[in-house]
Formats: structure tokens, C-alpha cells, sequence
């Protein structure tokens, strides 16, 4: 007993140790849970104010150079339609001179006198020579001034302006600061006709002071060819083809070891990207939100201790209570009731469900005793009523052997016949017998009908060896050669030829019974097929009630409708086919096991 007490004390001891680690990992999950939460959401939001923050500073720089280069279209507007600029450009190449040219940049220059930030104005005749306002600050490559590759767009554009780096590689500052420039094709006002290219060269300066009013320190401008513009110039070298793409790109890259967001944009079609490097801060936690899941955490800890204490004293201390008493009953070996109190309903419930169940138990055990006797009353019965069959036999035998005596051999095969039959026919009980025995039953009844009716039939058999040892429910097929007898052959009126066979197929289990008879129409073999048991057997007298009843037989052991095929011609045949599946027809049973 002492054992036994330490070994449920343990159990119980395991018991609520294995309760209260999992509480303590529920709490662990909860908080790990928690934290891993609270790093993911600062983290997005981080990123997402970063993000933000980038792409609202981006918008704004972007609208504002967007804003000055259509103020200098505007200036260069201006230019194209300046006096004696254009009678620079339409003048014959004999009648320009020094003053001409001179008189043409001055009035470039006047109008440059309200204007900021213009580096230079370029202008091109046809014959390509030029005026320009700050020619000394320059060097020109006259190869692809020559060349018309780099009027095309001008010219493609039919009088708009187009912004190019660098003059489109015909000029270039000696000093080699990136310049955006406005290029237009310059037409006479009258004729429509194409004077000459301008080219206004607005400096980096302008760019500059523009982010030094906005104060931004972590901005770089660059050329869409990655040249340097305004800005943050350390910047220059995190610059790449993807933000020439539409749209704002943000990506993280580290700087000296540090995770920053870079953002970069191009600013509408001009050639000119903006980038901005921020770094990850404090910004956009929603600390708010934070305090809210702290808060829920604790109400989470303390409602989870609650729980275990609750769980233990009100559930897991009054099961063992259960446990105990069972056990009591366990070692008397009587199936009694307990009568232990329980803390809550639920548990109540449980010992009365138990106590029911025991009750229940003692009631089946008293019923089976009883059907247990009832059982051997009725063996005794059976043993009792095999004698009669045996009588029977006997008596048959004996009878032959009179008859043999007497020399009525006929006689005595008939009553060897007779006696097969009954002996195959009632199959010692048996519902279910071996295909085997089945058809010898069919046999001896053929045998004992010749006896009768003489030659007006022949029998044939086809037999598939294979099939002999299937399982088949009992006089299946005796039926079958009695409606080819009486309703088929005989009414025909002719000799006859019943025809049995059986064979594989596919898995399945095919027995046919053909005979010569009279055969049916189709309306008789519907009615046998779809008839119910609601028909009598008086209403089925006419037409084969044995074989409808075989075949209702057939479809209940098959546990299926589509097991029966029935083919005839009126005057010809009728082929009856039962089609049982291997499962159901059992293999392998020996002659005389029951099934």
C-alpha cells in the first residue's frame, strides 16, 4: 500500500509539474512573441516614416527645379524672338560683322539682365556660326558641332524646348562643372522657316542655392549620366541607372556600418535624378501602441497565474480525487459506485456519468450471462433437430437398397439422386456455399426433371475451375433452371438445352443460365427487374416470382442494384446473368466451412 501511495503521489507530483511548465511556456511564447512584434512594427514604422519623409523632400525639390526650368523656357522664349538676334541668324554670311554679332549678344545680354543663375546663351545659324555670351569660360568640340547627330532631337522637337547636360557634348565648361541646358530650334516668325539652334546654360549654382534655402544637407543632384551637379558630392557614388526609372526607388544600403535609407527619383523627363541619404531614427514609433500591447501583456501574466491556480484547485486536485476512488475499485474488484464530492457542476456531471456508466456496465454483464444461457438452450435444440435430416438419408438409402434388391436399378438411382440433393440442398445450415456445391445441387435437380419429363431438355455445363471454391449465397441457380423448365421449355413445346456457365472476369464473377425456351419480351423483363416487394406472390404467380425473388436475393448479398442481366428473343432464348463482385463472392473456403 505504501508503494502504491508513493507511486500516486509522484503522478500527481508529474502530474502538476507538466501543468505548471506549461503554463510557464505559455507566458515565455507570449513574451518572446511580444518582443519579436515590437521590433518588427518599430521597424516597419521606422521605415515607413524614413520612407516618407524621403519621398515627401523628394516631391518638393522635384516640383521646385521642375518649376525654375520652366521659368528659363520661358527666358529662352524670350531670346529666340530678340530683334537683332534673329537678324544675326537671317543675315547673309556677307553682311555679318563684328558689330552684328556684337549687337546680337547684347541684346541676348539685356534680356539675361532680369534673369539668375544663367551660365550662357549659345546661338547657331545655319551655317553654324555663333554668338554666344560667355564664350571664354568654354571649350568646343568642333567635330560634333560639325555633325548633325546632336540637332536631331532639337529638331524632332519642332519648337519646343529640350533639356540637355552640357550643351549635348558641343561645348563644355574649362572647368568642367556639370551645366543643365535648354535647347530650341530658332524659326522665322514670318516664313516659318529654320533660322538657327539657341542653347541657355543654366549653372549648378542655381541647383545649390536652392538646397541651401532648404537646408538639406543630404541631398545630392546628379546628371542622368551619373555627373555631378549640386549637393552632397560623397553621395555621387551610391548613384545607379535605377533611378532613372519613374517613380521614387528606395533602397538600404550602409554607411560605415550603418543601415541608411537612399531614395532617388528623376525629375519628370529632364535628365537630372535627385537622391537623399537618411538615416533610420526614433521617428514614427508609435509609442502609443506600444504602451497599449505592454499593458495587454501584464493583464495577460497575471490572468494566465490566475488561471493555473484556478486550474489546479478546481480541476486538476478534484480529477486526482476521481482517480483515487476509481482505483479503490480497481483493487476490491467490484464495480461500484463513488460518491466523492466535486468542487464544480462539470466535474459533478463526470462521477455521475462514471457511476451511470458502471450501472450500465452491470446491467450488460447480467444480460449477457443470461443470453449466454439462452444461447446454449438453443445449441442443445439444433443438435436435437440435425437427427431429422439424418432419418431422412437413412430412410432413402434404405429404400434404395430394397429397390436394388428387387432389381429396379432405376429406382435406386433416382433415390441416390434425391438423396445427393438433400444433402447439397439443405448444406448442413449453411446460407452461403462453395460455387461447387451450387452447381451439383443444379445437377441432381436437372437429374431427378429428366426422370420426369424424359429427353425434352439436355443439360450442358461450362464450368471455369477457377471459380468452384467462390462463396455464393445458397440456390441461386435452381431457380433459375426451374423457370427455364416451366416457363420456357416446356411451353415451347420442343426439346430443349439449358446451358450453365461460369467464368472471370475483370475480378468479378459471372454465372449464366441459357435455355432454348420461349423467351420473354421486354415488358416481362422489366417487370422482373424493377418489380418491388410490394408485389404478392400471388401477383408474381404467372411470371417467375422464384426468379424474382432469387434476383432480389442476388441484389441484397451485393449490397447492389446492377448485378443481373436478363437478354432474351421471344421464340429464340432467354440468358439470365448474375454478375458478384470478388470481395463479396470469398475465395479459398474449403467445401462445408461456414462463411
Amino acid at each position: 500500500m505504501k508503494i502504491n501511495q508513493v507511486g500516486d503521489k509522484n503522478k500527481k507530483n508529474t502530474l502538476s509539474s507538466s501543468f505548471r511548465s506549461t503554463i510557464l511556456g505559455i507566458v515565455i511564447i507570449v513574451l518572446v512573441s511580444f518582443l519579436i512584434s515590437t521590433y518588427v512594427i518599430t521597424e516597419k514604422e521606422r521605415k515607413a516614416y524614413a520612407i516618407r519623409e524621403s519621398e515627401s523632400v523628394l516631391k518638393a525639390l522635384s516640383n521646385n527645379i521642375r518649376s525654375d526650368i520652366k521659368n528659363y523656357m520661358d527666358i529662352s522664349r524670350l531670346i529666340i524672338t530678340e530683334k537683332r538676334l534673329v537678324t544675326f541668324l537671317k543675315a547673309s554670311e556677307e553682311a555679318i560683322d563684328d558689330n552684328m554679332s556684337n549687337d546680337a549678344r547684347y541684346g541676348i545680354m539685356d534680356i539675361l539682365n532680369a534673369a539668375e543663375g544663367v551660365d550662357s546663351v549659345m546661338a547657331f545659324r545655319e551655317d553654324m556660326r555663333m554668338v554666344s555670351t560667355n564664350r571664354i569660360s568654354y571649350r568646343y568640340d568642333s567635330d560634333v558641332m560639325m555633325s548633325d547627330s546632336w540637332k536631331d532631337n532639337i529638331y524632332s522637337s519642332e519648337g519646343r524646348a529640350c533639356v540637355e547636360l552640357n550643351c549635348n557634348g558641343v561645348a563644355r565648361r574649362v572647368d568642367d562643372k556639370t551645366i543643365v541646358t535648354i535647347e530650341r530650334a530658332i524659326n522665322d516668325t514670318n516664313s516659318q522657316k529654320r533660322i538657327g539652334i539657341m542653347m541657355m546654360n543654366i549653372s549648378a549654382n542655381v541647383f545649390q542655392e536652392m538646397l541651401n534655402q532648404l537646408r538639406y544637407d543630404n541631398v545630392c543632384i546628379v546628371g542622368s549620366d551619373g555627373s555631378y551637379i549640386a549637393g552632397n558630392k560623397t553621395y555621387i557614388r551610391y548613384y545607379t541607372p535605377e533611378f532613372e526609372t519613374p517613380g521614387i526607388r528606395n533602397k538600404n544600403i550602409k554607411i560605415d556600418n550603418k543601415r541608411v535609407l537612399i531614395s532617388g527619383c528623376r525629375v519628370d523627363n529632364y535628365p537630372i535624378v535627385i537622391m537623399r541619404i537618411s538615416k533610420y531614427g526614433t521617428e514614427g514609433i508609435p509609442y502609443g501602441i506600444l504602451y497599449v500591447l505592454m499593458v495587454l501583456l501584464l493583464v495577460f501574466v497575471v490572468m494566465a497565474v490566475h488561471m493555473g491556480f484556478f486550474i489546479k484547485n478546481d480541476i486538476t486536485d478534484p480529477i486526482y480525487k476521481l482517480s483515487e476512488s476509481m482505483e479503490k475499485n480497481k483493487k476490491t474488484g467490484d464495480l461500484k459506485t463513488i460518491d466523492v464530492e466535486m468542487p464544480s457542476s462539470e466535474l459533478e456531471m463526470l462521477k455521475e456519468d462514471y457511476n451511470n456508466l458502471i450501472d450500465h456496465v452491470n446491467e450488460l454483464i447480467a444480460t449477457l450471462i443470461e443470453k449466454e444461457k439462452t444461447l446454449q438452450r438453443a445449441e442443445m435444440r439444433v443438435l436435437q433437430e440435425q437427427i431429422k435430416p439424418h432419418f431422412l438419408y437413412n430412410s432413402l438409402e434404405t429404400i434404395g437398397f430394397l429397390a436394388l434388391d428387387a432389381g429396379a436399378d432405376k429406382v435406386h438411382d433416382s433415390l441416390e439422386t434425391l438423396g445427393s440433393f438433400y444433402r447439397n440442398f439443405l448444406s448442413k445450415g449453411d446460407r452461403v456455399i462453395p460455387l461447387s456445391r451450387e452447381v451439383q445441387i443444379v445437377k441432381d435437380y436437372l437429374s431427378l426433371q429428366k426422370l420426369r419429363y424424359g429427353d425434352i431438355f439436355e443439360d450442358e455445363y461450362d464450368i471455369d475451375d477457377a471459380t468452384n471454391k467462390f462463396i455464393v449465397p445458397k440456390l441461386i441457380l435452381q431457380p433459375l433452371v426451374e423457370n427455364s423448365i416451366y416457363h420456357g421449355i416446356r411451353m415451347k413445346g420442343e426439346k430443349g438445352i439449358i446451358r450453365i456457365s461460369t467464368k472471370l472476369k475483370d475480378g468479378e464473377l459471372h454465372l449464366t443460365v441459357r435455355d432454348t425456351g420461349v423467351g420473354m419480351t421486354r415488358e416481362q423483363i422489366d417487370k422482373i427487374l424493377h418489380s418491388d416487394r410490394s408485389f404478392t406472390t400471388g401477383e408474381m404467380e404467372g411470371e417467375s416470382f422464384g426468379l424474382w425473388g432469387t434476383i432480389e436475393r442476388i441484389k441484397i448479398y451485393c449490397g447492389s442494384n446492377d448485378v443481373v442481366r436478363i437478354d432474351s428473343e421471344v421464340g429464340e432464348y432467354t440468358e439470365i446473368e448474375f454478375i458478384i463482385s470478388d470481395q463479396m463472392a470469398i475465395r479459398g473456403v474449403g467445401d462445408g466451412q461456414k462463411v
